[in-house]
């Protein structure tokens, strides 16, 4: 059965001339059957360069629309319309103006995982591979407000020194990781390196060896002599490590590392959405371009 639907999604990419795009946390059949899988920035990156005339976004909708954004022109498919983001529905855009109004002049730096309405209020999006680096762009004597991740906001005030104005929102899949579940897998591990996600706590964060992003942590573990690593992040990325990395040892930080909006698409929900073209991403043209200019500025920044 799964060999009949790769074939029917091979064949299917060609009529379509489509490119299939998935991210890390996809779940392995998804992964292989993708043309690329990178990190929010990686795949925001390739969705603006592809000359493919569809999209198929096997992700969450925050990144099917930023797909959308970069590449308007373009058909963007997102197979499972139901696989969202908990963290970018924790703010709205109209909740982003009103925090704008109390603070005038501020810049709004925000985190690509939220919704292409919260985008369009934004001066510059960043992912977890370019956070600190688009902070430390903005001028010293601008106020600053971060959305929506408190976590990684915070990682960054610990990396730049600079303050910002922060979100109270977070992932609740990174955030559930506790300093007793980590001492855990230490224990069982002894010697390992711990390797975690900024969206992690700060108390995790600030007592870890490395704090990287998605793509961060296989070029973090891949320079590593090390053999053993402690992951905290989500469940589906070891899979990348241990394809890219067999020699090495993988050890999920906490039990039950999982987000249950990155398994919503399977083979056959694939195959479905390539066979009807659905669900197809479309936006307002005017949210659109306010939204590109935020992603755009977030692009120019490695």
């Amino acid at each position: 059965m799964s060999q009949d639907l790769l074939e029917y999604i091979s064949n299917r990419k060609k009529e379509l001339k489509a490119i299939i795009m998935a991210h890390y946390y996809q779940p392995p059949e998804i992964q292989d059957a993708a043309d690329f899988i990178g990190d929010s920035l990686q795949l925001a990156r390739q969705a603006s360069e592809t000359d493919a005339e569809v999209i198929i976004f096997c992700g969450v909708k925050f990144m099917a629309e930023s797909a959308k954004i970069l590449s308007p022109e373009k058909t963007v498919i997102l197979p499972e319309i139901n696989a969202g983001c908990p963290m970018a529905d924790m703010i709205t855009a109209a909740a982003l103006r009103e925090m704008k109004s109390r603070h005038p002049g501020a810049v709004v730096v925000c985190y690509v995982n939220s919704s292409a309405e919260v985008k369009a209020e934004s001066d510059i999006c960043c992912t977890s591979s370019n956070a600190i680096n688009v902070v430390k762009s903005i001028p010293q004597d601008k106020e600053i407000i971060f959305v929506p991740d408190k976590n990684l906001g915070t990682h960054i005030q610990d990396q730049t020194g600079r303050k910002m104005i922060l979100w109270e929102g977070f992932c609740p899949v990174h955030n559930l990781l506790t300093r007793e579940e980590l001492k855990e897998q230490l224990a069982l591990h002894p010697g390992a390196k711990v390797v975690v996600h900024p969206e992690c706590i700060p108390d995790i964060t600030r007592s870890s060896d490395a704090v990287r992003s998605t793509a961060g942590i296989l070029n973090y573990v891949q320079a590593s002599p090390e053999k053993d690593f402690i992951i905290g992040t989500e469940e589906g990325f070891t899979y990348t490590l241990e394809n890219n990395c067999p020699e090495k040892n993988f050890y999920l930080a906490r039990l039950d590392f999982q987000c249950r909006d990155m398994k919503y698409i399977s083979l056959s929900s694939l195959a479905r959405s390539m066979e009807k073209l659905q669900y197809r991403i479309e936006l307002p043209e005017e949210t659109r371009e306010k939204a590109h200019n935020a992603l755009q500025k977030m692009l120019s920044i490695n």
